[in-house]
């Protein structure tokens, strides 16, 4: 076990959810010389290795941008090899999972993949269901702004068949319409490929997260970049709107 990988399993108060922009796959494999689906194929190993490493530092919960809404707009055949890529790695990430007793769920608008993504997926998700050690959650076809307007269509639609007031839709009523109702809000959130956006990613759930960027490529990151950007969460002072001074004494009231 490395020593960066030991220093993060003591610490205490670890972000609990962590959420990651899976960037760079393109360009890793633009750079060299490569079709960009070897490029997904090496974001995928990434992604082994980073659900890994988080389990193994016990990460309740990682949530990743796995294929946005607006994804569907690139160019038919990498939509497909995208879809093709989906449904194998399902499969073949089965063991990882099993192994690590990680539970698989995904968010999103899910209806919208083709047939065998959508059974592979379904089947993936029974066959770990009850595993406790860490939730790996795909969004896949997600949008936040489509997810928050759906929240919001249900909210209405609630009024409207009398079920709630229009005065009872507070921040808790809407948090319960979203796709990630039944997990806590990320902690952390990280981008890789040196990119300063969100992307449309859980616009309302990163409110108060931590953002950290990294300049590496998706299909280069490794254990110990992830390890890092933990640390580097640690050191920082989280309000949620208090002062430092407020901060410290309940701190010390608690």
């Amino acid at each position: 076990m490395s020593e960066l990988k030991e220093q993060v399993k003591a610490l205490k108060n670890l972000p609990e959810h962590i959420a990651i922009i899976m960037d760079g796959n393109g360009r890793w494999a633009k750079k060299r010389g490569f079709l960009r689906a070897l490029g997904h194929e090496n974001g995928v190993d990434a992604l082994r290795r980073i659900a890994t490493a988080s389990a193994e530092v016990n990460i309740k919960y990682l949530t990743v941008y796995a294929f946005s809404s607006e994804n569907w707009n690139r160019p038919k055949t990498e939509v497909k090899a995208l879809m093709t890529l989906l449904v194998s790695s399902l499969k073949k990430e089965l063991k990882t999972l099993n192994d690590n007793k990680i539970r698989l769920q995904a968010i999103g608008d899910t209806s919208s993949l083709p047939g065998n993504c959508r059974n592979e997926l379904e089947e993936v998700i029974e066959l770990t269901k009850d595993h406790k050690h860490m939730t790996l959650t795909l969004a896949l076809s997600y949008g936040s702004r489509e997810e928050l307007s759906r929240a919001a269509r249900e909210l209405a639609q609630e009024v409207a068949e009398g079920i709630r007031t229009a005065d009872s839709i507070n921040e808790e009523a809407l948090a319960s319409k979203l796709y990630t109702a039944a997990m806590p809000d990320p902690d952390l959130l990280i981008r890789t490929s040196n990119e300063y956006r969100i992307s449309n990613y859980l616009l309302w759930q990163i409110a108060y997260s931590e953002l950290y960027f990294s300049p590496k490529l998706w299909p280069d990151f490794q254990a110990e970049d992830l390890y890092n950007a933990i640390l580097d969460y640690r050191n920082r002072e989280r309000r949620f709107g208090k002062i430092s001074e407020q901060l410290k004494s309940d701190y010390h009231n608690a």
